[in-house]
Parts: C-alpha cells; structure tokens; sequence
C-alpha cells in the first residue's frame, strides 16, 4: 500500500521551521510520507541537513517594506514562484499541503488550491501574517495558536503552537532537585534567549546587568549564532566571568535541558519560544520585537502577560534598572514567581503537534 504523502512549507527562522519539524515527527510516526517545502537560503536547510525529509526549494521572498522596486516587480515574482510551485507539487502528487509560515506558504498554498490540493494553513501569531490572511478563504482548514487569531468560522480550528516533544516530556517529569521551584534559598536561574537570529537589545543589557555583584542570579545565554562574538565581547568587557557561574553559548540544541535548569526566562516574544515556555510552565519576562510586522510579538506576550504569566517590557522602556528592580521583586517573592508559573502551565497546549497532524490526515481524506 503506498503511503500518504504531506507536503509541508515552511521557511525563514526557527518559529515557523521548529513547529513544522514537530508536526513532520507526528506525521511519520503514523506512517505518513512527508516532503518539505523551504527556500534556498533560509534556516531550513540547516534543521533539515541531517534528517530523512526531502526538502525541496522555491526562489521567493518578502515583499513588506522593501519599496517600490519590489511592488513593481511582486506580480512576475509571484507568477514565477507560483509556478514552480505548480511543477513541485505535480511531481510530489501530496494528499494535503499544510503550510507553517514564511516567504514560500503564499505562492505553495496558492498552486495548492488551483491542483485541487486540499490547503490547511497554521498560523502561530497572535495577528495572522500576510499570506494567512490571503490564503484564508482558499483553505480547507485554517488553524490558529492563539484564540481569536480569526473571526470564528467552522474552518477554524485553535490548535495552540507545536512544541517538541521533548520539552512536554521534560515539563512533566520535572521532579529532580535541579529542577525544583524557585524558593529564594539559592541563586534565581535565569535563561536568555535571543532567539534563532539574535536579539541586540536583550544580549547588551544582561552583561550590563551583572556588573551589579550582589543580584543573586545565574544566567544561561542564547544570543543567537550572529551576535555571540558581540555579545561575548560585552560580557568580557563588563568584567563577567562566563567560564564558571554563567554560560554564553551561540544556540542551545537541547532547549529541554534549558528550559528543566531555569526559573524563568528572558526573551522575545516570538510565538514558537511562547509555546514552549508555556509547556515548560515557566514565568517570563518578554521584550517584544518592536519592529515586528503588526506588531505581532506585543500581541503574542499579551496572550501570557494577561494570563499573569509574564511581565511585559516593552524595549523602549527597557533598562537595567527596570530589569534588576523586576527581577529582585521576583526573587525576593518565589510565591509570586510560583504563581506565573502555574499561569504558564495552565496555558499550554502540549500536544499541539498530535492535533495539527490529525487534522492533516482528517483532510487528506475529506
């Protein structure tokens, strides 16, 4: 019997290619035949080097905020795109094409739709990105993270965010002395988190922020593989020692590990990072990207930050005394820290990837 074949897109940075890669994993434990869809120079082809899916790479890319130039030039990019587009999925005959995000969901979902595809689209923002919204009335199923992403319909589905399997599995057995709850009677463990690509703001004011001997903290530090030279150099600048109390590494691959050793975690706001230190039923304090495309990041640390959660520092307002004065609150209060913790927990949706998966094969068969 030959197995059913999904193809998924999804390009760009760990918070659409992270998911997509979870929900690969469901799909192949159920037998299913899974192919990628991704661009030549995005992310994706690293994630993916190793693994057994076959990715396969269209030429496109944004359009938002790249002038008139490129307005012009959007319509015959877009014909072109969407027919290699057209050329890929014909050869690959999928029985669903579930698209995750990036530059390559808009030209694939839309040959998806004119092959007769059955079309699902995840959205995992809290504000529905460009090709989500235009891709909207052509899919079969429209999933979203976040409540109220869109207008209520029988095609919409809340689904929450994947998250690797791992982390759920961590947040579960979280009961080693290690991974106790904060109670006030050693350092506080804080993971900083500058994302997949790096976030300045946040890799600058920690190093400054140790400089400050007497704040009992520990810090493990993602600065994202472009900005760890900086970032290294900031912290050996401040006189911070990272050989011994704190670390600073590029990228964490065992995020399950990272999130079982922290208290609480600094960090942007990106959907995918959410998701995960909701699952982990860790607090945050969430500095949202200020230049995100609609402001999506604020409306994503809204979701946990109205929960009780999360505190929400906004990064024009970001200082080191507003973190020390955050953060000393927190560790002189571990009830208060014991509490956005529970928030968190109670907000995650661990088995988000066994739900997206389900839905695929459910409209593989409609």
């Amino acid at each position: 019997m030959t197995p059913q074949k999904i193809l998924i897109m999804a390009a760009g940075t760990g918070g659409h290619i992270f998911p997509a890669l979870t929900i690969a994993r469901h799909l192949q434990s159920r037998g299913v035949l899974v192919e990628w869809l991704g661009t030549p120079g995005g992310m994706e082809n690293d994630v993916l080097r190793d693994t057994d899916i076959k990715l396969n790479r269209l030429s496109v890319s944004g359009l938002r905020g790249k002038g008139r130039l490129a307005l012009v030039k959007a319509p015959f990019m877009l014909l072109r795109s969407v027919w290699q587009a057209i050329v890929l999925l014909r050869s690959i005959d999928p029985c669903c094409v579930l698209g995750m995000g990036g530059y390559v969901t808009g030209p694939g979902g839309l040959a998806a739709f004119l092959l007769g595809k059955p079309l699902v689209i995840h959205e995992q923002n809290a504000i529905a990105g460009t090709s989500n919204r235009l891709l909207k009335p052509l899919a079969r199923r429209v999933l979203e993270a976040f409540p109220g992403t869109f207008p209520a319909s029988d095609r919409v589905i809340n689904t929450g965010n994947p998250v690797r399997s791992d982390i759920a599995v961590m947040a579960a057995h979280k009961q080693t002395n290690e991974s106790a709850p904060f109670s006030g009677e050693r350092a506080l463990r804080l993971l900083v988190l500058g994302g997949s690509l790096g976030a300045a703001a946040i890799n600058l004011i920690v190093p400054e922020l140790l400089k400050d001997k007497t704040l009992a903290i520990d810090v493990y530090h993602q600065t994202g593989k472009d900005k760890f030279e900086d970032t290294l150099a900031s912290y050996v600048k401040a006189g911070i020692d990272v050989s011994t109390r704190h670390k600073v590494v590029p990228f964490i691959t065992d995020m399950a590990q990272a999130y079982g050793w922290a208290d609480i975690v600094l960090c942007r706001a990106g959907a995918g990072t959410l998701a995960e230190i909701a699952v982990a039923g860790l607090p945050s304090l969430l500095v949202p990207y200020p230049y995100a495309i609609d402001d999506h990041q604020t409306a994503n640390a809204r979701w946990l930050a109205d929960a009780g959660a999360a505190a929400l520092l906004p990064q024009n307002k970001l200082t080191v005394d507003l973190l020390k004065e955050t953060l000393n609150g927190l560790i002189n209060s571990p009830a208060q820290l014991r509490a956005m913790a529970t928030a968190a927990g109670f907000n995650a949706v661990p088995d988000a990837g066994e739900k997206v998966s389900a839905i695929c094969l459910e409209t593989c068969h409609d």
